[in-house]
């Protein structure tokens, strides 16, 4: 079985409400168990143009589908909550977005598929998240800890525990 490390976002409509719908869903998914999550944070939009600010959490859950395979479960699910596909380049607002930052320690680069994700190391919103659930972590490509990483963070958002304020 392989640990994995999800990132959920949402910053339309019930934004909590979809964080945890795909929570549940991916829970309900076979070959996947989610084992525990972050708490649920509120972070600024990154790298786009929009007013709604994200919900965000990261959980870890185990799974033996081979990590393309994930990547599908988590497209249908991201469909399934409503998600539609970009009309233009860049980053849009959507009810769920999951990425999949870490699959053990592999190192995928493909076509269909990045892992490490290619951007967690210069986003405060997924490094908050997973400073609490695997803060001595090692990047296997950075070879820095997650820790190290938030660290390095050169201008990091400001990142609320959904209700209240976080000193990062």
């Amino acid at each position: 079985m392989a640990i994995v490390y999800l990132s959920l976002g949402s910053n339309q409509g019930d934004r909590i409400g979809y964080v945890q719908q795909a929570t549940s869903l991916l829970n309900l998914t076979e070959n996947i168990t989610v084992v525990r999550t972050s708490a649920f944070y509120e972070t600024e939009p990154w790298n786009m143009t929009t007013d709604t600010w994200f919900v965000n959490a990261v959980i870890e859950i185990k799974t033996s589908l081979p990590p393309e395979d994930l990547l599908f479960e988590c497209q249908r699910i991201e469909r399934q909550l409503g998600r539609t596909p970009k009309e233009t380049a860049g980053y849009a607002d959507r009810t769920i977005d999951i990425d999949i930052l870490f699959y053990n320690k592999e190192i995928i680069n493909n076509e269909t598929l990045t892992i490490p994700h290619k951007y967690l190391h210069l986003r405060a919103f997924t490094l908050v998240p997973l400073l609490e659930l695997i803060p001595d972590f090692e990047h296997p490509i950075l070879h820095k800890t997650i820790s190290e990483l938030h660290n390095d963070l050169e201008n990091p958002e400001m990142v609320f525990l959904y209700g209240t304020r976080v000193d990062i």
